[in-house]
């Protein structure tokens, strides 16, 4: 006997997944160098040189402390560390205690899902386009609810969301910088999010969350800024990784945020550890924690992704594709010529093994998305494919 839902998860396919496995495969038999692989999105910039000397100073001190358990929501004084820098960079009077430590931004999405979700028939809205994976991680929590995208400027498609939002409602996902389109959301977009949801809460009786998905806060390009989601709206709570701002997604560390400002802000916070017990993610890796807690800092030398993301564009802009101009994160989201980003993806990694991953998954059909995190060399040699692709199609 097993758990069908579970195994309906353990064995669903992947598009990106599948595209990467085809990548390999084709790699062994004309060369990596003719294949052209957009499919993940894995940093390719290294980590900031801190992070190693931090890592070999801690490996050379106490063994014992180092692969000790920490206390359930992590170092005391790493969370104070990431405290101090909230309140430096944004103002926002944050203390340890309100920081809870994860293996990474998918314990913590889950975790606070499942921390704030009264019931199985809890509704988390999500906006098109989105990670795949928040199907998973909201679902298992309640149920999930889809707000079609804003295909002309890719925020938030307003009078969509307003017609989601009903009394069921528990928390509106907000991912910017947007993965997959790379879009950063406006302050004026977010405003009128949380003015909306502040009237709403008081009409349903309840607060509505805006639960922050925030892997991608320091990927942003020409001084664009990423507003901080708790300055704007008080019932905010924010999840954070250093998966990509530090180039460490295998390192698994990040945080849950529960500002005590946010409506039962300190039940929440607890709710949230009690879920990430039951999870059994709790006491995230000594060694991490204490690297990060050091380079809380540091910030990403985004110039080879600027560089790509620039290259990228402009090509295919020249080409006549259309793109929605990416500001933050390290993808791009074009729209596929013929409007089937499904066969678009397919011809291309048939005929020139360029991969592509169609947007259905991410709620958006008809488009398709790149991850430009690759070398420079990979998106010059690629460019006589997506010329060929588009040529073929007029």
């Amino acid at each position: 006997m097993v758990n069908e839902k579970y195994y309906g998860y353990g064995t669903a396919p992947s598009v990106i997944r599948d595209l990467f496995a085809y990548g390999l495969e084709a790699a062994k038999k004309v060369g990596k160098e003719n294949v052209y692989d957009y499919s993940l999105g894995n940093p390719s910039i290294p980590a900031p040189a801190k992070v190693n000397e931090k890592i070999k100073e801690y490996a050379d001190g106490d063994s014992i402390a180092l692969h000790g358990y920490s206390v359930a929501a992590g170092h005391e004084d790493v969370r104070q560390k990431l405290a101090d820098n909230l309140n430096e960079r944004f103002d926002v009077n944050a203390k340890a205690s309100e920081l809870f430590m994860t293996c990474g931004c998918a314990p913590a999405l889950i975790s606070t899902a499942k921390g704030i979700a009264a019931d199985e028939n809890s509704e988390f809205i999500v906006i098109a386009p989105y990670f795949p994976e928040y199907n998973i991680f909201f679902g298992a929590a309640g149920k999930v609810k889809v707000v079609p995208p804003d295909t002309e400027h890719f925020q938030i498609n307003m009078p969509e969301l307003a017609k989601a939002v009903n009394e069921k409602t528990v928390a509106v996902v907000i991912n910017t910088p947007n993965n997959p389109s790379g879009v950063v959301y406006t302050r004026e977009t977010l405003q009128k999010i949380g003015d909306f949801l502040k009237k709403k809460g008081e009409e349903f009786g309840h607060p509505i969350y805006i639960l922050a998905d925030e892997p991608y806060r320091e990927l942003v390009y020409g001084g664009i800024e990423v507003p901080f989601i708790p300055t704007i709206y008080d019932n905010t709570i924010v999840c954070y990784s250093w998966s990509k701002s530090l180039s460490l997604p295998g390192e698994r560390i990040g945080y849950v945020y529960v500002p005590e400002k946010c409506a039962d802000g300190k039940k929440v916070y607890a709710a949230v550890a009690g879920a990430a017990r039951e999870l059994g993610q709790v006491c995230p890796p000594t060694l991490i924690q204490k690297v990060v807690g050091d380079c809380v800092g540091c910030m990403p030398d985004l110039e080879a992704y600027d560089v790509n993301r620039t290259l990228l564009y402009n090509s295919l802009i020249e080409y006549g594709y259309e793109v929605a101009k990416p500001d933050g994160a390290f993808y791009m989201f074009v729209k596929a010529p013929n409007g089937d980003a499904n066969a678009y993806s397919e011809k291309a990694k048939l005929e020139h093994n360029l991969l592509v991953v169609p947007g259905d998954g991410f709620g958006c059909p008809g488009y398709f998305r790149l991850s430009y995190c690759v070398s420079k060399k990979t998106i010059e040699d690629s460019l006589p494919a997506f010329k060929a692709m588009i040529e073929s199609y007029k």
